[in-house]
């Protein structure tokens, strides 16, 4: 596995909310898939309300959340 961060934007209520998170994926698009999933059950936003500007695939030394840092060293 690689760990990525995922870096967008959803719409808010009120306004454009901005975003980074770090995922765990084999690839760029299983992580797409997967910030998607996340955003839209922790927000309960559609998919279209999502924007993702970037994916960089991390070093294992630069990745800050430990439960992603885990899933890529194993």
């Amino acid at each position: 596995m690689k760990g990525f961060r995922i870096i967008g934007s959803f719409k808010d209520i009120r306004n454009e909310q901005k975003f980074s998170i770090e995922i765990a994926a084999e690839d760029a698009d299983a992580a797409k898939e997967t910030a998607l999933s996340v955003l839209g059950s922790r927000h309960k936003l559609k998919r279209r309300d999502i924007k993702i500007n970037e994916v960089n695939e991390l070093k294992p030394d630069e990745i800050t959340n430990l439960t992603v840092k885990h899933q890529v060293s194993a």
